[in-house]
């Protein structure tokens, strides 16, 4: 129930990215002070914010622009953490130490205010962002995959191949490697909202994206005067659109989740 809930959710979500603005045919930068702040209606389905815009379209355009930035952000600091991880799990040694105190030192300053940092050395705009949450996101990464690493290095078939004389590079490659790949991928999927959320935070903050981008963080921070009096649609209806992807995202990772590791869906029962 759960996984047809998540998939209808994430199902929904890409259809509205994709066919709202051919079907809306409004321009979602259109100014129409005559018709600014109108509620929910035939004619705007989500209403309209302070100068007249038509807040679906708003909040799709919006959704896009932080779906690009979760994506990327997600699969940079997926490689990033991977390769880390990787490395510190396959070598070992004083490597294993000095990479995981790197990664200690760096995950004991909060994710928010290094990447409020990071985009403060840049312009505002979509690359700084998508540099910013990745470098403070693959630490998270790193860790499940050394720790999944050390974990198969002591598998038979690997002791095996050292036996056999394979070089620490072909069994990283052939043996540590693919068997990390799927925890990798359901940390990067995991990774995608939780980037949207960061995006949204610092947009808000006014370090993020541009202003007048359509960013749903960007549309929150637009509507908090709104919100003060008394319309309430130019701010539930931009959460809305980051809580369903997040809501969906979660339901399908938590179902791969137990279907990778059938040992905690076992424990999870009992």
């Amino acid at each position: 129930m759960r996984l047809r809930t998540s998939a209808a959710l994430l199902a929904l979500t890409v259809l509205a990215v994709l066919l709202v603005p051919p079907l809306v045919q409004l321009d979602q930068q259109a100014v129409d002070l005559a018709a600014k702040l109108r509620p929910p209606g035939p004619e705007h389905p989500f209403g309209t914010d302070d100068v007249g815009r038509d807040l679906l379209l708003r909040c799709v355009y919006g959704l896009r622009v932080s779906l690009l930035v979760g994506v990327a952000a997600a699969l940079t600091a997926t490689v990033v953490g991977t390769a880390v991880g990787a490395t510190a799990g396959a070598l070992g040694g004083w490597v294993d130490r000095g990479v995981m105190r790197v990664v200690d030192t760096v995950s004991s300053v909060p994710h928010l205010l290094l990447g409020i940092f990071i985009v403060a050395m840049f312009r505002p705009g979509v690359w700084p962002v998508v540099v910013s949450v990745a470098l403070t996101h693959w630490l998270s990464t790193a860790r499940i995959v050394r720790a999944e690493v050390l974990s198969l290095r002591s598998r038979p078939y690997v002791d095996a191949a050292v036996s056999g004389g394979a070089s620490r590079w072909r069994v990283a490659v052939r043996h540590l490697l693919p068997g990390v790949l799927p925890q990798a991928a359901l940390a990067a999927v995991l990774m995608v909202p939780h980037a949207m959320w960061h995006e949204s935070a610092l947009s808000f903050l006014g370090l993020g994206l541009p202003t007048h981008t359509a960013s749903l963080g960007n549309l929150i921070q637009e509507a908090r005067g709104s919100l003060l009096a008394g319309q309430w649609w130019p701010t539930l209806f931009p959460g809305l659109f980051i809580i369903v992807p997040t809501l969906a995202v979660a339901g399908l990772a938590g179902a791969w989740r137990e279907r990778i590791n059938p040992r905690r869906r076992s424990e999870l029962m009992l």
